[in-house]
């Protein structure tokens, strides 16, 4: 499902990464009820290539008060990713909130325990990064080539007020930048400007999707592919080129939290997104996150199938609840939270980086969970739908013997829930719903015809309910 990690987890900027039969995603960690990005600690969560169902927490976490350049103990851990050198071992890349330079970790297993080991140095052991005339240090991706040789991308292009405080230190701040490395702490040669931010755009192929941050490097079918975060924010775009340190085109967008580019509308709420792909079992995935709770501060990893055309071309991969499942099967138990699509009836907005979110109109619902931050009896589930507002879930396989669903909710609500297959199309369902303070089984007769379908959920009534969960029989 999407989110595939349990509802009270909150793992974004994710890099997936496969070593041995399990896939490993490494990622930030937000909190819930956070005031800021990233505030807990780092933890691996890893699944069996055989059952990406099967999601496991690793016992070990690393906790950025033990990197010594966290010299208050308050900086925070952004996007990592990690990549086995060649002496067996995994290598943790980050940066920390407060520094520009990036940290090294070691493992002897891809679970942890992490150890911090070094800064990545340059040839004469001067920190890489982070000085006048050098990269702006941030959201490191390493490529392993086939020669063994490994490639370091990194950067940002910075807008606005943050560009202005910036702009001062000297900095390269223009857009992503790659540097070969010599070893697993060493970089040698040229840095180079692989991937233009928007004040250096023009006439490049990337003018509308300019760079901003987060770019993940892969080699796929003798190309270099990299992933990045353009300044639109709420997507993941991609550019290709037949060398790993320039040559770069623009090629278009992977995934969009909104599914911005496939509707005329976003169809979700938007905020910033990071990710990677891989490939698993033949198909590749990309892995993204979404936004939750009214702010960008609990955002949560989803994944899509990638597909590309005869001439290597990504194309873009709309939303689903079924991620890395494919389509569900119709019968039996739905988590609210998966829904891929959620707005109000006056449509979506985007969160902004700052908390409380006072253009948030009371009309918006949003993603959210009882209890506190990694309490495993956490209910996430959608809060505050009121008349007109609507949720998607596909895809679904009905055998068309499928009669009823009953949708677990609660609040001040009064009305029914409609059901159907497209959005404002006819109810194959209508369900009443009345006030309730604890969650409450309401049901109604369903009628589907066999086949793969998508579940729009439209609300209409009096008040605000919340929902999180139903059931199809």
């Amino acid at each position: 499902m999407n989110p595939f990690l349990p509802g009270w987890e909150y793992i974004p900027d994710v890099e997936p990464r496969v070593f041995g039969d399990r896939l490993y995603i490494y990622g930030s960690h937000d909190r819930f009820g956070g005031q800021g990005y990233c505030e807990n600690e780092y933890v691996v969560w890893s699944a069996p290539l055989s059952d990406l169902t099967e999601w496991r927490m690793s016992p070990h976490r690393y906790f950025l008060e033990d990197d010594p350049n966290n010299t208050d103990k308050t900086q925070k851990g952004f996007a990592p990713d990690v990549v086995q050198g060649p002496d067996g071992r995994y290598y943790l890349y980050y940066c920390l909130s407060g520094t520009r330079q990036v940290s090294v970790a070691v493992s002897d297993s891809p679970d942890g325990p992490f150890t911090y080991l070094d800064l990545i140095r340059e040839m004469d052991g001067t920190p890489y990064g982070g000085r006048p005339g050098s990269v702006f240090a941030f959201d490191p991706g390493i490529l392993q080539d086939d020669d063994g040789t490994q490639w370091l991308y990194l950067g940002s292009a910075p807008v606005g007020d943050w560009r202005k405080r910036l702009e001062p230190t000297g900095m390269l701040i223009d857009g992503g930048y790659c540097v070969r490395m010599r070893d697993m702490l060493t970089v040698e040669g040229e840095t180079k400007l692989v991937l233009p931010g928007p004040c250096v755009a023009e006439g490049t192929g990337f003018e509308q999707h300019a760079f901003f941050e987060a770019i993940s490097p892969r080699k796929i079918g003798g190309r270099y592919y990299l992933l990045y975060s353009s300044v639109l924010s709420h997507e993941l775009c991609w550019a290709a080129s037949d060398r790993p340190d320039g040559g770069f085109r623009f090629g278009g967008t992977v995934v969009s939290i909104g599914d911005v580019g496939l509707s005329p509308e976003p169809l979700n709420y938007l905020g910033n997104t990071h990710g990677g792909m891989v490939q698993i079992n033949g198909q590749w995935y990309v892995f993204y996150h979404r936004q939750t709770n009214l702010c960008q501060f609990a955002r949560q990893c989803c994944a899509e199938p990638v597909h590309f055309d005869a001439e290597g071309n990504i194309l873009q991969s709309p939303l689903t609840s079924g991620g890395l499942e494919g389509v569900l099967p119709a019968d039996g138990p739905h988590e609210a939270r998966t829904a891929c699509h959620l707005s109000s009836y006056k449509g979506t907005c985007a969160y902004s980086s700052r908390q409380p979110q006072p253009q948030m109109e009371d009309c918006h619902p949003y993603f959210t969970q009882s209890g506190s931050d990694r309490e495993l009896l956490g209910d996430q589930h959608i809060a505050r739908l009121s008349d007109g507002a609507w949720a998607c879930f596909r895809w679904y396989a009905f055998t068309g013997a499928e009669s009823s669903i009953t949708l677990w909710a609660r609040g001040a609500f009064e009305g029914t829930v409609q059901v159907s297959l497209a959005r404002g199309g006819d109810p194959v369902a209508s369900v009443p719903v009345h006030p309730s303070a604890d969650w409450q089984p309401f049901s109604g007769e369903l009628s589907v015809p066999a086949g793969q379908h998508a579940l729009y959920l439209t609300w209409q009534g009096t008040g605000h309910g919340d929902l999180t969960a139903f059931v199809i029989n």
